[in-house]
């Protein structure tokens, strides 16, 4: 297959060995690459007796058959692992450029075992790796520790690396990567799962070139298509991700107060959206690998009590989480927040789910001074919400509680504080409201990795996306019932694709569709491939990923909604309440599936997957 290195490298940290095998090119065409080919290495390798923490976990990091090849938005690679947050399966997806040096470094993927008796990072260059010393390095911050590893390696070379969160086991501490660029891959704790290996860093670099099967196919699709989706994304490239905090406030979307809030916060929306960072703190914009979009912002602050930042700026779901969520609206205290849990290496949100849940909890009395350390834990003060991210990240104080995440922090806590723990299957809850899109809210109950907005991207699909080649001529009513169950289960499938593919999901707002999708895939690798064998692709990735879910015992009682999705009807001026029926969306998506009542994938589906 073209578009491939042909090679995975394995690190047995505990043997202090590195070898290299072959990539399977029938796993190749039957998982294609990124999280579908990391969760075969996973299932095939781990299973529920498997510790997250423990040295059989596996870490997996791995490219797709897009990356470091021409075709746009392709700066992408997934870490696969079992997640110390969940325990199922996890998958986290991050751009920039680590994954594109790291197939020009000559592997499609690393799988990390074991773990090292002392601190070490791994140096990957051009079809060679080396484990060295990292004593020196622990306890450094992911900004700081990006310089000295290209100083003792290569200056041109990538880092991913994670900070003090994951040396000190942050159950949702993430792994980092392009230095003050901050790009990440946040979510599951997969930074905690490399701090439990001593593994600090991998440093990458490379100059192979992909070998592409058709160079001037894809060359002219592109060139065709690449200035439409410039044109089409000029806004998120002026604004970011964060230009739709006004719009979802006024859909009843934006996270506020846990999710408890009744009523509208136009106001504090206004004061922490995107155009409010271009014109305030906005110092220019950043681009992942092939990027024509550049969404990514990069910010700083001169003067004020947050003096000093510098870098990465937050994206939506960071302000709607350290934000909003904790009804905060000082858009330099979240800007802050984010430069913290980019140095110690945290998923943002569900660090500002957990600090957000800290809030509640203290308003009902489950948590009082005497445990915050004097703190009062109120709503709206991003001075708490900067100090809450430091102590989690030295998992310090109240920090080494609400490291657990919020189901864990909750069941310690006891009493009712379940009933402020918002999570599915132990992931927090992200930054769009399940009761405003019933399609979203299944995709969120259903997906594998737990609460995911990106798994399925359902929610776009109710209000500005549409794609034909799954029946979606146009963006469907997010209200309806009908139908959205088979919604759900069409784009989780579609997007278990572009994660493998290595393919950023925003490529959609641009106008691109399946079809040149497909084309681009069989111009890379010279394999054809049509709209169905896709479609039928990401449905046997999404299958796998459940598989290993049911063997660590998901089924449909983990399929949930926290009872506030449920129950508390969002209300406000040019608000629709509504509470999605989940039960009978969810029996639509079962069937559609081909699995049991119980979320079971029935025999004769795995047969027809050829799982």
């Amino acid at each position: 297959m073209k578009g491939h290195t042909g090679k995975i490298l394995r690190v047995d940290l505990s043997k202090g060995r590195v070898e290299t095998e072959a990539l399977d090119e029938f796993l190749a065409k039957k998982f294609i690459g990124g999280s579908g080919l990391g969760a075969k290495i996973l299932h095939d390798e781990t299973g529920p007796e498997t510790d997250p923490l423990g040295p059989e976990n596996r870490l997996i990091f791995m490219t797709g058959p897009f990356a470091a090849t021409p075709v746009i938005t392709s700066g992408r690679h997934a870490v696969v692992t079992k997640s110390p947050l969940t325990g199922i399966f996890a998958e986290s997806d991050s751009g920039g450029t680590w994954g594109a040096f790291l197939k020009r470094a000559g592997f499609d993927g690393i799988v990390v075992s074991g773990k090292s008796t002392k601190p070490v990072y791994l140096w990957v260059s051009d079809g060679k790796a080396e484990i060295r010393d990292a004593a020196h390095l622990w306890g450094k911050d992911t900004y700081e520790l990006d310089g000295l590893i290209r100083k003792a390696t290569k200056d041109e070379a990538v880092v991913a690396s994670i900070g003090p969160a994951g040396e000190k086991g942050v159950r949702y501490a993430s792994i980092m990567n392009d230095g003050q660029d901050g790009r990440a891959a946040g979510r599951g704790g997969t930074g905690a799962v490399m701090g439990s290996k001593n593994l600090k860093a991998i440093a990458v670099h490379g100059s192979r070139e992909m070998e592409i099967a058709d160079p001037e196919g894809l060359r002219a699709s592109l060139k065709e298509i690449s200035p439409m989706v410039a044109k089409n994304a000029e806004g998120m490239r002026k604004n970011g991700t964060a230009g739709g905090v006004a719009t979802f406030e006024t859909l009843g979307s934006l996270p506020l107060q846990n999710w408890k809030y009744q009523g509208r916060w136009e106001q504090g929306a206004a004061k922490i959206s995107g155009p409010t960072m271009t014109e305030k703190i906005l110092t220019g914009i950043y681009h992942c690998e092939k990027c024509v979009i550049g969404c990514g912002r990069r910010v700083k602050i001169d003067k004020g009590p947050y003096a000093g930042v510098e870098g990465a700026g937050p994206e939506y779901e960071t302000i709607a989480l350290l934000g909003s969520l904790c009804l905060v609206d000082n858009l330099e205290a979240i800007a802050k927040a984010n430069e913290l849990c980019n140095r110690y290496g945290m998923d943002t949100i569900s660090c500002g789910a957990a600090i957000a849940f800290a809030m509640e909890a203290y308003e009902k009395g489950l948590i009082t001074t005497k445990d915050t350390g004097g703190i009062e834990l109120l709503w709206g003060r991003g001075d708490v919400v900067v100090n809450l991210v430091e102590k989690i990240g030295k998992r310090e104080g109240l920090g080494q509680l609400l490291g657990e995440g919020v189901r864990i922090a909750a069941e310690k806590i006891g009493r009712n504080a379940v009933e402020y723990s918002l999570h599915v299957k132990g992931m927090e809850i992200p930054g769009h409201d399940p009761r405003c899109y019933n399609a979203g809210a299944v995709s969120y109950a259903t997906s594998n990795r737990g609460a995911c907005h990106l798994a399925g991207f359902s929610h776009t699909f109710e209000r500005v996306l549409s794609l034909p080649e799954i029946g979606v001529e146009k963006p469907l009513n997010r209200l309806e019932v009908q139908g959205k169950g088979e919604l759900a289960a069409k784009t989780q499938n579609v997007m278990g694709m572009f994660d493998s593919l290595k393919l950023c999901k925003f490529i959609l707002f641009g106008g691109v569709k399946l079809t040149p999708i497909t084309s681009w895939y069989t111009m890379v690798t010279g394999v054809p491939m049509d709209v169905a064998e896709f479609l039928k692709t990401g449905e046997r990735i999404f299958n796998l990923k459940r598989l290993y879910n049911v063997r660590c015992g998901i089924s449909r009682k983990d399929d949930f909604l926290p009872a506030r999705f449920l129950t508390l009807q969002r209300e406000g001026e040019g608000l629709t309440p509504n509470l999605p029926p989940l039960g009978e969306i969810l029996s639509q998506y079962y069937r559609v599936r081909g699995w049991s009542e119980e979320g079971i994938p029935l025999p004769e589906k795995l047969k027809e997957l050829g799982l």
